[in-house]
């Protein structure tokens, strides 16, 4: 598995200014880390109950994606079954620290296991998880450990 020590966010505002620069698409491409994906996205489900993002989010890491001049093909750019994967476990964090502040919350997740680069492989193998299928469309876990939608 790979090394685990993420960069932690100081303010919750910084959580705030990806959440809002994903959906506006105003993020510098160099922001767009794992923790930023991650923070921005607990920050979209915890303050955001406006957005529906199973329909949503897809939408909002593309339209990122190509303002930075990224494509969404079947091997680059957004990745359906790794964006599932993680909004399930983001969600169930959310549920486990409902008492925490919005950067306490993101820091813990990304202190977490769930908050690793390489915490899908638990349940993927690197081929099915990168394969084209996966990233054009929802794959289910190989290990049946999680709650993931069956969505494509």
């Amino acid at each position: 598995m790979t090394d685990h020590s993420p960069r932690l966010f100081a303010t919750a505002a910084e959580i705030r200014r990806l959440g809002e620069g994903l959906i506006a698409c105003t993020l510098e491409r160099a922001r767009w880390t794992h923790e930023a994906h991650l923070g921005a996205t607990l920050y979209l489900v915890v303050e955001r109950p406006d957005l529906d993002l199973d329909a949503e989010l897809p939408g909002f890491i593309r339209r990122f994606n190509e303002s930075v001049g990224g494509k969404n093909t079947a091997t680059e750019g957004y990745h359906h079954t790794i964006t599932l994967t993680y909004l399930s476990a983001i969600r169930d964090h959310a549920r486990e620290t409902e008492v925490q502040e919005l950067r306490a919350r993101t820091n813990a997740l990304l202190l977490s296991e769930r908050g690793r680069r390489d915490w899908p492989l638990r349940f993927y193998t690197a081929e099915r998880l990168f394969s084209p299928e996966a990233r054009l469309t929802y794959v289910p876990p190989e290990a049946d450990a999680m709650s993931i939608p069956s969505k494509t």
